[in-house]
């Protein structure tokens, strides 16, 4: 039930749309000027034509609003009303049959008599019968007034007698309509009253915008114009093809198809179901292409702006923006035809957005699915091919302009964004053969993208530039300059904005990766531990300031999209001292330590000071460091990298917190153990930490856990 009311809902509404629609398409002014002779001796047909235009308008909108139980309760009522009629009049062509035959005997006595008689009896016993059956009632006696010119036929009557029977049966189902719409005359009052009570209450919970949205999906808007145009659109290819056979074979199939696509939008009423017809044509070619990508996996999350509507709105706003609606249909056919075209391109453009992710994460992902990888591959060389066909065929049949250029040029900026998409997916798929990562594979791939997105940024300010001189020394128009305007900030400035924003954040990356100093062989092998970026083994690093070891790739990834450290998410920021390390791997000294931080006791501090390893013997490797050295029990730490907490610090002076800045070896996390997490350490050096080292940072194994991923997933 709830389905086929679902149905009932868009199906009885149809016939309000086609009535709308009529009386757009009705030229009252003209048929005015006919009656104007009749006008003239009653000049008040003129007023009720023109109210009665106005009316039919009024009751249209009014059905197309009601409730859906009371749409079927009025459809329920026209279609018993519709009945009688038809038992009237089948009477009244029984009568005639037995007037033309005068036969005055007895219904029995003439068998042709007696079929004709049986035959209209058992009709309008059916039509009495559904009457009751459509009024839900048992008193079937209510509809039998078309029975009696049969049933006095029956009884002898003379045949001059059985038209004022008829007469007098027909104006007793009048009192009986009248009577039924007398007692529901306040019936449309109340149903309005009630409307209005409920659009009161939803302005006060839900205000308008929310109110409408609820009109619009209750009463299944976009549905009901798309089955009114397919209905407007299968009658008038049928009367094509009616009209004349040899018409295919002179004009062609697409000629025709066009021709009757446009026949079918010369009312605003007809271009709305156009443009939904249109939205969920879109909305059906890219599921299929999620489909065929990714089965049935594909619609667990969808992106709402892939789900037609861009292509719908795209078709109204150029058909208004073109005056479609007051063009001949020749010229509108041709225009049409370009509309289309942007459509088409544009649902081209979603089915790249669509495919790009997962034709670079199948590629990134070492999937070895062969129909995976063939699914992906064809889809992209259809995306490749099909709009270098599309703007072949535009430019063969109309004349080259600047504005067919730029729209030439959007098929060709598709195929080559495919064409990027194919080259960074054979990167990945090279990558995936060798044993080692590629060099500089991320900024190839940025390069490729840099390229494709400029390309579409100059496009798109040609479309502006050459709109905005249409609008200044062409025709102005309100529809013009709001599309100008909306094209301008999400195709140019936001465009702008993006890439410029991406330029930015990569020369910080850049600056940053090179201010940080690079670790030695010595430090790396005291880390001991891969990079907790991509989980590889590392013969080269940076150290940030919080003291991690990264990939300089890897970081340089990550800084480009975020400036905090993987680990501890802590800001990195460039060194005091810019500029490349030297390659020879040369450790940086040693922060000098803060003077509101410096130990109270000068001599503890340069004790401290005094046991400064010195950086050459560290990058020899040959030498344990200075905590070993006084300390033993620190030359074999934990694996989990927590440090003894019953080792005594030498005499009990405090360490010097500049020393503490030591690299340390670490666990297999990829992170130095934290003096502020470690108690062991606090105990074993006598003091607290620094107030630098507080615990609004978090770092360790299981960050280093949480962050890492393969370099190839991160695509600027």
């Amino acid at each position: 039930m709830p389905r086929l009311e679902e149905v009932a809902n868009v199906a009885l509404r149809v016939p309000s749309v086609v009535l709308l629609d009529l009386l757009y398409r009705w030229d009252v002014q003209a048929f005015a000027e006919l009656l104007r002779p009749q006008q003239e001796e009653a000049p008040w047909r003129r007023r009720a034509l023109w109210h009665a235009y106005y009316l039919g308008h009024m009751l249209c909108v009014g059905v197309l609003l009601l409730p859906v139980r009371s749409l079927v309760r009025l459809y329920l009522y026209g279609l018993t009303l519709l009945l009688l009629f038809v038992g009237h009049q089948t009477a009244r062509d029984y009568l005639r049959h037995e007037m033309e035959y005068e036969f005055q005997g007895a219904v029995y006595q003439d068998p042709v008599v007696l079929s004709r008689f049986m035959t209209a009896l058992t009709g309008q016993i059916f039509v009495s019968t559904l009457c009751a059956l459509l009024m839900k009632t048992k008193q079937v006696w209510l509809f039998c007034a078309p029975l009696l010119p049969l049933l006095a036929r029956l009884c002898g009557l003379p045949l001059q007698a059985l038209p004022m029977v008829n007469a007098f049966a027909t104006s007793v189902t009048v009192v009986e309509v009248l009577y039924v719409a007398a007692s529901h005359l306040l019936a449309p009052f109340h149903l309005a009253a009630a409307v209005c009570r409920e659009m009161a209450q939803g302005l006060e919970m839900y205000r308008l915008v929310a109110l409408a949205m609820s009109l619009w999906s209750q009463r299944a808007i976009p549905l009901l114009f798309l089955v009114f145009w397919l209905v407007l659109f299968t009658l008038q290819i049928y009367s094509f093809l009616a009209s004349s056979n040899s018409l295919l074979a002179q004009q062609g199939l697409l000629f025709i198809f066009l021709s009757s696509v446009a026949e079918c939008c010369g009312t605003p009423y007809s271009l709305l179901g156009l443009t939904f017809t249109v939205s969920y044509l879109a909305l059906a070619v890219l599921n299929l292409c999620k489909f065929y990508l990714l089965g049935y996996d594909a619609f667990q999350n969808g992106n709402v702006m892939h789900r037609g509507v861009t292509e719908g709105v795209t078709l109204l706003l150029l058909a208004l923006q073109t005056g479609l609606l007051d063009l001949q249909i020749l010229q509108r056919t041709f225009l049409l035809s370009i509309i289309l075209f942007i459509v088409v391109t544009s649902t081209l453009q979603s089915m790249i957005e669509i495919a790009d992710p997962i034709v670079l994460a199948l590629g990134a992902s070492q999937n070895r699915s062969p129909w995976k990888h063939f699914r992906s591959l064809s889809l992209c060389l259809f995306l490749l091919v099909f709009p270098c066909f599309m703007a072949y065929k535009i430019a063969r049949f109309f004349h080259m302009d600047f504005w067919l250029l730029i729209l030439v040029s959007s098929c060709m900026l598709t195929s080559l964004q495919v064409m990027g998409t194919l080259f960074v997916y054979a990167l990945f798929m090279i990558e995936l053969f060798q044993d080692a990562p590629l060099e500089k594979t991320d900024e190839i791939i940025y390069y490729v993208n840099a390229v494709s997105r400029v390309l579409e940024f100059l496009v798109a300010v040609c479309v502006v530039a050459y709109g905005t001189w249409e609008s200044i020394f062409g025709e102005w128009s309100w529809m013009g300059a709001s599309v100008i305007i909306i094209h301008s900030y999400f195709n140019v400035w936001l465009r702008a904005q993006s890439g410029w924003k991406s330029f930015l954040l990569r020369r910080e990356a850049a600056k940053k990766i090179n201010s940080l100093p690079r670790a030695t062989r010595g430090q790396l092998r005291d880390h001991n531990d891969v990079c907790a970026i991509c989980f590889q083994e590392m013969d080269m690093a940076v150290i940030t300031d919080c003291g991690h070891f990264f990939h300089t790739g890897c970081l340089r990834k990550w800084l480009y999209v975020q400036d905090t450290c993987p680990m501890c998410h802590q800001p990195v920021k460039p060194s005091a001292t810019e500029g490349p390390q030297p390659a020879g791997g040369e450790r940086a000294e040693p922060e000098p330590i803060p003077e509101e931080r410096a130990p109270e006791n000068a001599d503890a501090g340069a004790a401290g000071r005094a046991r400064t390893p010195d950086p050459s013997r560290t990058a020899e490797g040959g030498e344990s460091s200075w905590q070993e050295q006084e300390n033993p029990a620190l030359a074999e730490p934990s694996r989990a990298g927590l440090l003894p907490e019953a080792v005594p610090h030498g005499e009990g002076e405090p360490m010097d917190p500049a020393q503490s800045r030591t690299p340390q070896p670490v666990s297999r996390g990829g992170c130095a153990p934290q003096p502020r997490a470690n108690p062991g350490r606090t105990a074993l050096l006598g003091t607290p930490p620094p107030p630098e080292w507080g615990g609004e940072h978090g770092g360790g194994a299981g960050a280093g856990a949480s962050t890492g991923f393969d370099s190839r997933h991160c695509l600027s």
